[in-house]
This record gives structure tokens, sequence and C-alpha cells, in this order.
């Protein structure tokens, strides 16, 4: 098993970072370096929080076998008058070592040039090529030497602050006495830094991760509670998919400008295709029909806008369509939430024990939902069992993160041992149970990196930096998320080696070290360092953990303007109120939906097939005359159309009112010129800057 569980879990760890990595990326239309860029980040911070107990249990085999190492026992003088008969002298046996090699144990050799790979890749990533390539990709230039000096000129500054850092780190070394200047030292200071900045963003998220995560299964359990805070945030999102529906309409409007001013053979039109790739097809098409390729431009004219202009127009385009089409995605998943769970609370108070839906799903019940998951299950689950089980889980969550706490705020003290993770794993030692350490290891730095995690996927700075499920998140969110893990993970380590007393370098015991901290190097080279902020800036995390408790940070975002969801807010009695009627005619909506299709289904079963015989059997004769005809009525329809809004509407609202007796809803959006076949006018969802259709170059529009 020499190696093995090294192996097993790096296979392991790529397929869940691969998951990940699909559940909020577009495998099929976002660019191939930005998938590879964030899936390496994503990939090798995951190693490290899976490969780091292997590596304590490791470390503590090697101490016990320093610790038992046999000796000669050593001879009593004799006296001067005794003398020694003629025998042979047999060396006295020590005792056997009750030392054991653990079943991941892994060689000697092999973790430390791991971890240096693993490491220096990670920090390689997150300061050189993630924020070049996040540049990269926002840029709105036509050419691979426009958005590669695009991305310079943006990172200089942030480059520039890096330096200045290291810099002061650099003359503080220098000016010291008792240090000299090495490359072990300077290798040890650049670690440091990073490090340091790590673990001051680490604490901000780990303190409003250990108080949320566990408040967040206490509010999924109030089933009351989780409807009303569905209907604010539908309130908030519609408002957020208007604001997204009339951006886009604005930014079309300036394409349709761009591109009519700009013809065929102008030198810049190249420029203007690109733009129109990016837009949605629909307003492809609108702009293709209002084109006319037979002008040729005018040399004299000076109003043609510039390439500059077209390259600020081409960043508003890729931002306006991705943004819509996460805003729609968004609201059709919301809406089945709400639904789901005003499903359930007419169930609870349902008699019959069976769990009924208001719309059916819309694929075929598999075999599990047949025999398996049940309606009466699914009643005893949804209604019964799943509320206290997430109050237990929650109660769990809540009594860990006390443990964490209470661990950030003692791990300095050695003697006596106040760490509850340090004393779990000693008393763990002293019985050699490798897989007991292994596995308290694992979950202790799991729960640590799902607080820190969760809040990384969680928090969203405007509309810059937000990750969204179901394929949804741009390119910019995703690289800006590999580069948070690859700064928060390092640190984060480091705290937990800690917390369990593994780090002489905070401990200051005299013991083997484990192979991650030798590629960290002594930070005893910065003192100040090592043996104040590293040990005290922690205990920073019970005033955090407290301001969560209480929402101060939501409360202060709400005086500001930023609408947040607060029980005794009038402000948000009104977006529940709003929420709640918007779920309802969305319902309405699809309801009408469903029963058009249940009597279309209907219609079919019964006169379907009498109706496709007599359809064959006319489509032969009828062919060429609908021929003829439709070419010779094609262009008197085509003006007539545009002039009978009137006569199509009153037609239509015939039509609504002998499908549903129900009123209609005004609906601003169904005032258009299109058919009633609302199917076929559907906006169709366009390609943003990393869903270009080009592959010819790996960085092309990425």
């Amino acid at each position: 098993m020499s190696g093995a569980a090294l192996a097993i879990e790096i296979v392991v760890v790529f397929f869940l970072a691969l998951f990940l990595l699909h559940r909020y990326g577009d495998f099929k239309k976002q660019q191939r370096m930005v998938l590879f860029g964030t899936l390496l980040a994503w990939y090798l911070c995951f190693l490290i929080v899976f490969i780091l107990p292997l590596d304590v249990s490791t470390t503590i085999y090697k101490q016990c076998t320093l610790d038992h190492k046999p000796r000669l026992p050593t001879a009593s003088p004799l006296p001067s008058n005794h003398t020694m008969p003629n025998m042979s002298i047999t060396p006295t046996k020590s005792a056997p070592t009750p030392c054991y090699k653990p079943w991941s144990y892994i060689p000697d050799g092999i973790m430390p040039v791991f971890w240096r790979v693993v490491y220096w890749t990670s920090q390689c990533l997150t300061w050189l090529l993630l924020p070049f390539m996040q540049s990269y990709a926002r840029s709105g230039g036509f050419s691979i030497s426009g958005k590669i000096k695009t991305a310079l000129i943006e990172n200089a500054i942030y480059y520039g602050t890096y330096l200045l850092i290291f810099g002061s780190l650099l003359i503080y070394v220098a000016v010291h006495p008792k240090l000299r200047l090495s490359w072990y030292e300077l290798q040890t200071i650049g670690i440091t830094a990073a490090n340091t900045w790590g673990l001051f963003l680490l604490v901000l998220l780990l303190g409003y991760g250990l108080v949320e995560i566990p408040r967040s299964y206490w509010n999924a359990s109030r089933h009351g509670h989780l409807l009303i805070k569905t209907y604010f945030k539908a309130s908030k999102l519609m408002t957020e998919k208007v604001d997204a529906e009339e951006n886009l309409e604005d930014v079309m409007e300036e394409v349709r400008k761009v591109s009519e001013c700009i013809k065929y053979n102008h030198p810049t039109r190249k420029f203007v295709d690109t733009i129109l790739r990016k837009c949605p097809l629909d307003y492809q098409e609108k702009m293709g029909r209002n084109m006319d390729d037979y002008e040729d431009y005018d040399d004299k004219q000076s109003t043609y806008p510039t390439e500059k202009s077209l390259v600020k127009l081409h960043k508003q385009v890729i931002y306006a369509v991705q943004r819509h089409n996460r805003t729609r995605v968004q609201w059709q998943i919301l809406l089945q939430q709400a639904v789901h769970l005003e499903d359930v609370s007419k169930n609870e108070i349902s008699s019959s024990h069976s769990f009924v839906h208001s719309f059916p799903p819309s694929e075929p019940r598999g075999w599990f939902s047949r025999y398996v998951y049940t309606p009466t299950v699914e009643w005893y689950w949804e209604c019964q069992l799943k509320r206290w089980c997430y109050r237990l889980l929650s109660v769990l969550l809540a009594l860990f993160s006390v443990a964490v706490v209470w661990s950030e705020c003692t791990f300095f003290s050695t003697r006596p041992v106040l760490s509850l993770f340090a004393v779990f794993i000693q008393l763990a030692e002293r019985e050699y149970n490798y897989l007991y350490i292994e596995v308290a290891c694992f979950i202790t730095i799991f729960f640590l990196c799902t607080c820190v995690y969760s809040t990384v996927f969680r928090i969203r700075v405007f509309n810059f930096y937000y990750l969204a499920s179901h394929h949804q998140t741009d390119a910019y969110s995703l690289q800006f998320s590999g580069m948070l893990f690859c700064r928060l993970t390092p640190p984060l380590c480091l705290n937990f080696l800690g917390l369990i007393h593994m780090d002489s370098a905070i401990s200051h015991q005299d013991k083997q070290q484990t192979a991650y901290t030798s590629i960290m190097g002594s930070m005893r080279v910065l003192s100040f360092i090592a043996n104040g902020f590293y040990i005290y800036y922690p205990i920073l995390i019970v005033i955090l953990c407290i301001a969560t408790y209480f929402s101060l940070g939501t409360r202060c975002l709400n005086l500001l303007g930023f609408q947040q969801f607060m029980d005794d807010s009038e402000m948000t009695s009104d977006l529940i109120d709003e929420g709640k009627e918007l779920i309802r005619r969305e319902k309405r909506k699809r309801q009408r939906i469903e029963d058009g299709e249940n009597r279309r289904r209907e219609w079919k079963e019964r006169y379907g097939n009498p109706r496709e015989e007599h359809a064959a059997r006319n489509r032969n004769s009828h062919e060429m005359k609908e021929t003829s005809y439709s070419d010779s009525v094609t262009s008197s329809s085509s003006r007539q159309a545009k002039y009978s809004r009137s006569a199509g509407r009153s037609e239509r609202d015939c039509v609504e009112l002998l499908q549903d007796a129900e009123p209609l809803d005004f609906n601003a959006e169904t005032l258009t010129d299109e058919p009633l076949d609302s199917e076929s006018s559907r906006h169709v969802g366009g390609r943003y800057l990393s869903m270009s259709s080009s592959r010819s170059r790996i960085f092309d529009d990425v």
C-alpha cells in the first residue's frame, strides 16, 4: 500500500475539481484556456487539502521511530581489583519498538518534491498567470496583440503593489543586523508575504462561514422562513432581470447603429462582424435584414467609429449578453424552487400522506421514483424527516464551529494544551491510531475549507465577480475564484497545522516537521510576523463571528441602500409581497401553457390520425399549386403583415379566451407584432467573450 493512497487521492481530487467546474462553467462554449487555468487552480488547492492528512500521519510515524530508536546500554564501571572472567559479552537486546507503518505511509523523498511542485505552481498561477488571463479574457480587443497590451497595462499597478510589499520586507531583512540575505531567506520572505495576505483574508471569510453555515441549515429546516426568503430573492432577481434586458436593448441599439454606419467594404467591418457574432441570434437576424450591402462607404465621411470605440462596444456586448443569459436562467431556477416550497407548504396540512405536485415533472419518472422514492416516501421526507435532519446537522456544525473558535484563540498554548484538535490528535498519537488521525485531520480541514470556500462561492462583488451555478459563471469570475483559492489554501493549511501543534514555528516544540512546513522555510526569519501576527490575529475571529451572528454587515448594507433580507424591515415586507405576486403570475402563465398542451394532446389523440391521412392524401395534389401561389404572394403578404396588428391582436385574444376563462395578466413583453406561436420567437442566448465559436487558436476570443 506504499504510495497507493496518494495515487488514489490524486485521481479522486481531479474528478471532484472537474465536477465543480462543470457545475459552474460551460465546457461546450467557454474557451479551453480559461477552463484549463481554473481547473488547474482548483485541483491544486483541493490536492493540498486532501493530501495534508497523509503527510501528518507519516510525520507522526517518523517522530515515533526517532523516539523509540534502539540504543546500546552503557556499561557500569568496574572496581580496579576485579578481574574479568574469560567469557564473551553479548549486547543486551533493546525493547522492541511499538511503532508500525500506517496503511497510507508515503516513502521518503516523495512528499517534499510533491509539495514544492504543487505550492509553486499554485503561486505562479495566482500571482502571475491568472491575473493576466483575467484581463485578457475581459478585454474587448480584436487581436491577440491588442488583448495582451490591454492586459499588461491593467496589471501594471497590480504587479507594482507586489513589488512594493516585497521590497519593504527586503529592506527590513537587509537592515536587520542578525539576518543575512541569501536565496533561502529571500524565498522565505516571499512565502511569508503571500501567507500574511492570505491569512488576513482567511480570517474574514472564516469568521463569516463559521456562523452562516450552521444558521443556513437551521433556516432551511423552517419552510415558512425559506419560502418568504425565496419571495424576497424573486423580487430582487426580477429587478436585476429587467435591468439586464434593458441594458441589452440599449447595447443592441448601439450595435445596430454601428452596423448600419459601417458598410461591408469598410476596413473596420471585420470588427463589426466579430461584435455581431457575440449578439443573440434574434438580434443578428434583425440587423442582417436591415443591411444594405450594395452601398459603399464614403472616404470623405469623418463620423465613422474608431477602433477604440469598437473595442469598448465589444466589451459592453460581452458583458450585457452574459448578464442577460445568467439572470434568465437564474429566474427559471428560482421559480422552480418557489413552486416546490409552496407544494411542501400545501402538502404539510394534507391528510393523504402522499406528495402532490402542482405541475407534473417534465421528464418521465424513472425506476427510482416508481419503486423507491414514491409519493408517500417523498411526503415523509419533505414534510417530516428533512427538517429534523437539517436541524441535527445544524447543531453538529454549530458545535464544530465553537470548537474551531476556541482552538483559534488558544492554539499557541502548548503547556497546558488548550486546543481541542491538538488534544484529540495527541491522544490518538499515543495509541498510534493512524486511521483516526487521518480521519480527524481530514474532517477538521474539510470543515475549515467548507467555511472558507462556501463564502467565496456566496460572495458577490456587484456584477464583476459572481459564481453562478448551472454553467452561468463567466470567465472572469472563474479565474478570480481560482486566484482566491490559491491564495487562501496555503495559510489555511498552516493555520490547521498550528491548531494541532504540528508547526514548530508557532508551537516552538522540538518535533519532527511535516513535509509541507519544510517548503515554507523558517517563519522565524520575520519574528514580528511569526510570533505576533500569526498567533494573535486569528483571535479576531471571535469579533467577526459575533458580528455575523447579529447580522451587523447586513444591517450596514441595508442602511447604505442595498436591500438585504431582514425580518424587521418594512422594505423587506414590500419586496416579499412583490415577489409573491410575481411567483403567482408566473404560475398562472405556466398553468395556461400546461392546459394548452393538454388540450392539444387530447385533440391529437382523438382526431390526429384521420387528419394526418387526409393531409397526406392531399399533399401531392396541392404541392405544385401551393408552391406557385406562395411565390406570387410572398411580397404582398410581407407588406400586409406590417399593418395587421389590430386584426392579429383581436384574433389572438379570442383564442386566449377560448383556452382559459381566467383573465390574462398584463405583460409588456407580450405586446409584440409577432404571431401567436411564442416558441418560434423566443430569445436565443448569444455567445459572450469566452464562448466564441472560433477555435483556430487557443487565445482567440478567450
